[in-house]
């Protein structure tokens, strides 16, 4: 046998190895990620917060057993595959049809938001890098942006544990706000335009925002949209920011190395936003990688939750909820205000 029949012959077994390892992992992710869907379909509720729970009810598996390394890789590679594929979803030309007052809007509360739950996280107590992670979780696009930026920030000990919470934390709040915020905006009198500006900008996640948005009317669903969009494209730098933030402390990733200073899955998401921004992508293919985007976040958050061990649930703390909950009081306060000043 030649060199390279032996070398190809190795690499075939080291494959096959490698998926044999991962696959019982992956597996128990989809089955539970399939499940979350149904449910999520069924009953309305965010299909993240259904992902998350289930997955923590299987949390024994990712303790030790055969699960454990695909379940490891599933939270981590999988997750940042999805990340990278919510580039699909944005277009410089929705940036632009608004003009320039939302992309102002959008910009500034995005850096008033991360800097305000930075500070008030380090005056109760939290570090500040968990203050970032709920602040840009809460201003850019909800349960995406807190598996994004957990991935983009420094190593912890409690990083996982932090993740998880935020996004637990944000799927319950989006789908309150999915319910209330369309009525504080018919309380206000806003103008359908307006109406959408105020629910893409507060509101997490593009699903509930699109259910909001449209339940009001058309006009509103559409300009909801597109400013949530606004802020799914403010994810790439917050994660250039996180990876520099990483870098300057020094940590480095699980080879050893120092993380680049744009991770590939932020890469990904900007040469996806640019091909889409050209308008060639057809709309399957641009609905085909969104949905594939979608299933990769929600069998990611899944295996995620099943990293959870219940007894840490116990040290969450009322200061949590008034931080999360305080953030998006505060997100809310600060989008009227500058609806006032700009429009």
């Amino acid at each position: 046998m030649s060199n390279s029949s032996r070398f190809n012959f190795s690499n075939s077994l080291n494959w096959t190895q490698r998926i044999r390892e991962l696959a019982p992992g992956f597996t128990v992710s989809l089955v539970a990620a399939a499940a979350a869907t149904f449910l999520s379909e069924h009953y309305g509720a965010p299909v993240m917060l259904f992902a998350l729970l289930l997955g923590m009810g299987l949390s024994f598996l990712s303790v030790e057993g055969r699960c454990k390394a695909g379940i490891e890789f599933t939270a981590r590679t999988v997750m940042r595959i999805g990340i990278a594929l919510l580039g699909m979803r944005i277009t410089l030309e929705q940036i632009t049809a608004l003009g320039w007052q939302p992309v102002a809007l959008v910009v500034t509360l995005i850096i008033v938001t991360i800097s305000v739950s930075v500070v008030v996280a380090k005056l109760i107590g939290f570090q500040r890098l968990f203050g970032m992670l709920t602040g840009g979780a809460t201003a850019i696009c909800g349960a995406s942006a807190a598996l994004a930026l957990s991935v983009a920030l420094p190593n912890h000990p409690q990083k996982e544990k932090a993740t998880l919470f935020t996004v637990i934390g944000v799927s319950a709040l989006s789908t309150i706000a999915m319910i209330v915020y369309p009525m504080i905006a018919q309380w206000l009198e806003l103008s359908p335009q307006h109406a959408g500006i105020f629910l893409g900008a507060t509101i997490h996640d593009v699903a509930q925002v699109v259910g909001a948005g449209y339940s009001m009317s058309t006009e509103t669903g559409d300009t909801a949209t597109v400013v949530k969009l606004m802020r799914v494209a403010m994810l790439l730098p917050v994660i250039v920011c996180a990876a520099m933030i990483t870098r300057m402390q020094g940590s480095t990733e699980s080879n050893g190395q120092r993380p680049p200073l744009l991770p590939w899955f932020a890469v990904g998401f900007l040469i996806l936003a640019c091909i889409n921004s050209t308008g060639w992508v057809p709309t399957v293919v641009q609905g085909g990688i969104n949905e594939l985007s979608r299933w990769c976040l929600v069998i990611s958050i899944s295996a995620l939750g099943r990293k959870a061990q219940f007894d840490e649930w116990a040290t969450v703390g009322i200061k949590h909820v008034l931080l999360r909950g305080g953030e998006c009081i505060f997100l809310v306060l600060l989008v009227l205000t500058l609806m006032h000043w700009l429009f």
